[in-house]
């Protein structure tokens, strides 16, 4: 039978028809990856919702992709950095245009060298390989180990982890030194999310603190001011912002604040959010300050570093020296709305709340993170016996367990962990979720000066609870307080904080809780008091108005600073020229700093006198606090007289603009009583 060319052209078509369905079935079914490796997911797949809501990971030679319906998120393998993170619409939540080490990462500032000051050598932690821990439908726990350098004396292993039906993720990092590890100073440990430059405006670091923020290029089109973190924004893209000031040292927050900041974004109206639910593996306790969000757009979660304190806070290995610490985790929550950036924040402080609830978690799968049943924890009621009978609770006193040493040494501990908690008004509280290991006891409470310290070490047992009874600590005192300025809380917040210059004013700052944190306050002083320092009188002056909140140098032209001198005038009635009166100053932070007392005599030999004190920066930074320090200073009664006394206080040093400290109490005692 003879075919024309239209029925044979027909069937060779038919045929093409036929293959293409073939074709298309197979790759809408199951497909079958190379042999030794995994299927591969497209990173650039938006999520969809999983009937089941389970974890999905998709691992590739260059890149492993987590995925739960809710949040993908891609990571670089080996190395581990996060190149991408897609959630409610957006494609990428990280700042694309950033080379891929440069989004989301670890990193660390170490040194061999003995310069204290080296702060330049911020490390990114690359891994060298990477591994799955865990794949379920529930749960994907991924590794990248990242083994000693020579720039990095130590192994990392940090990991990610993904649960079903969660928005967000989890990290944490297992840092180790063996015995063979050579000397090392380590000056920050911390992680990294630099989000979408043109949408992610709008940051929150807490109910009050929101706003829209600069952007990079306004700052690099501003006026640098005293250091380089401070701009001057001159000719912002937001006209709304012009002559306001932008200072990342703005937004930091003590550690027990510090749970919870992030960056909105509203068109389309998504949140990402870094919540930090313990405490335990930061430095130095609830009341160390650190970074959290700011220009970048930046979203920071800081667990070691030096700022306000200084160099004290140096992790300092000798060569040899075996140290095993896991920090965090912590979650990167995501959250979408209807364009409301305080409707997000709500829902995530509300997601804050289940974090706190699931603490210590029980997923991560690493042995060195002790699950609740692994932990121990302590209870007791602290009282003070301040002239008191019988002792007061401590009302709202925090009580802590770190590692054993001397009175007040948690406040520069920071190789091991620390369990704080906060008294109630009758002095009891319970330490819950403690590491097992040998700590001391140390507390603080509002009202007194001094640090307290258990007289023995408590050894914490897993799954056992120890109540020590009553605890009472009493604190220096020579003996009745003749008169006294502020209240010892260990902050200068109560102390009077100045407008700043109008040149200068951030709006969302000018709330009394917040007016410390505005730029150039220091040089306040120096306007208020041009010609004469303060003199602050017994009796008449109030400490919220005339106790300047830093005692600062006084610019007395274009970059000259001046030593000052503050006085404290006082009357006596009946002066006990044999007696031993006491001075008591606490020191609420100090930088390159030296105080010097002298009795009605501002030419005299100082009766009290130190060296070089504290490197906390605390006065530049825009901290109400630093490290706290504690004087008993021995007065003669033979140096005071009946009427009228001034006690001379003396900054010497000024060999730099922020030289000074912030006082936290002043207190003079009068002679021991005859028991």
């Amino acid at each position: 039978m003879k075919i024309d060319k239209v029925s044979k052209w027909r069937g060779l078509l038919w045929i093409l028809f036929f293959v293409q369905l073939l074709i298309a079935g197979d790759c809408r079914g199951k497909t079958k990856a190379p042999a030794g490796r995994k299927p591969t997911a497209n990173p650039n797949a938006q999520p969809t919702a999983n009937p089941n809501g389970g974890v999905r990971v998709n691992a590739t030679a260059k890149q492993v992709v987590l995925d739960n319906g809710i949040v993908q998120l891609t990571l670089q393998v080996p190395q581990g950095y996060i190149i991408g993170i897609r959630y409610g619409g957006l494609e990428n939540i990280l700042a694309v245009s950033n080379r891929p080490s440069d989004r989301g990462y670890w990193d660390i500032a170490s040194t061999n060298s003995d310069d204290n000051d080296r702060t330049d050598d911020q490390i990114r932690l690359v891994g060298a390989s990477f591994k799955i821990i865990k794949q379920t439908e529930d749960q994907a726990e991924i590794s990248f180990l990242c083994p000693k350098t020579s720039k990095v004396p130590l192994q990392v292993d940090y990991r990610y982890i993904l649960l079903r039906g969660r928005s967000g993720f989890y990290s944490y990092a297992i840092f180790t030194r063996d015995k063979g590890t050579p000397a090392t100073d380590v000056q920050y440990i911390r992680t990294v999310h630099k989000l979408d430059t043109q949408k992610f405006l709008y940051m929150a670091v807490s109910d009050k603190l929101q706003r829209v923020m600069p952007m990079n290029r306004d700052r690099e089109t501003g006026k640098p001011l005293a250091y380089k973190e401070a701009v001057h924004l001159t000719n912002p893209t937001n006209p709304k912002i012009k002559g306001e000031v932008d200072d990342k040292y703005q937004y930091a927050f003590d550690h027990k604040d510090n749970k919870l900041h992030g960056w909105v974004c509203t068109d389309p109206s998504v949140g990402i959010w870094l919540i930090t639910p313990s405490d335990e593996f930061r430095t130095r306790g609830p009341h160390k300050q650190d970074l959290t969000s700011h220009v970048g757009p930046n979203m920071l979660s800081v667990f070691h570093s030096i700022h306000y304190a200084g160099p004290d806070l140096i992790m300092k290995f000798t060569n040899g020296e075996p140290w095993k610490k896991v920090y965090g985790p912590y979650f990167v929550h995501l959250n979408s709305g209807k364009g409301d950036p305080r409707a997000l924040w709500q829902e995530a402080k509300n997601q804050l709340q289940e974090e706190l609830k699931s603490w210590p978690y029980e997923f991560p799968v690493s042995e060195d993170f002790p699950k609740a049943n692994q932990r121990g924890s302590v209870e007791l009621i602290f009282f003070m016996n301040d002239r008191s009978k019988p002792p007061v609770p401590a009302n709202l006193g925090w009580v802590g367990l770190a590692q054993p040493g001397e009175v007040g040494s948690w406040q520069s501990e920071m190789k091991g962990y620390q369990f704080w908690a906060q008294t109630d008004r009758e002095g009891k509280f319970t330490i819950p979720n403690v590491h097992v290991g040998k700590y001391n006891l140390y507390a603080w409470a509002p009202g007194f000066i001094g640090d307290y310290k258990s007289a023995s070490e408590i050894d914490i047992a897993p799954g056992k609870q120890i109540n020590l009874g009553d605890q009472v600590y009493t604190p220096p005192r020579s003996g009745e307080t003749l008169w006294e300025i502020g209240f010892p809380d260990r902050s200068a917040a109560e102390f009077f904080v100045p407008d700043p210059s109008p040149n200068f004013a951030n709006p969302i700052l000018n709330d009394q809780e917040n007016k410390y944190r505005q730029y150039g306050l220091w040089d306040r002083y120096s306007e208020i008091y041009p010609k004469q320092d303060l003199t602050y009188t017994i009796g008449v002056s109030n400490h919220t108005k005339d106790w300047f909140y830093a005692h600062v140098l006084r610019k007395t032209g274009p970059e000259i600073y001046q030593p000052t001198v503050w006085q404290v005038v006082f009357p006596l009635k009946d002066v006990v020229p044999n007696g031993n009166y006491t001075l008591q100053i606490a020191l609420a932070a100090a930088n390159f700093a030296a105080l010097q007392v002298r009795v009605n005599n501002p030419d005299s030999i100082a009766v009290f006198s130190t060296s070089l004190v504290g490197k906390d920066n605390a006065i530049a930074r825009h901290g109400i606090h630093g490290l706290y320090q504690l004087y008993s200073i021995g007065i003669p009664g033979n140096l005071l007289k009946s009427g009228q006394n001034t006690i001379f206080l003396r900054q010497p040093r000024n060999n730099g603009k922020f030289c000074g400290f912030m006082y936290d109490y002043v207190r003079l005692e009068g002679p021991a009583s005859p028991k």
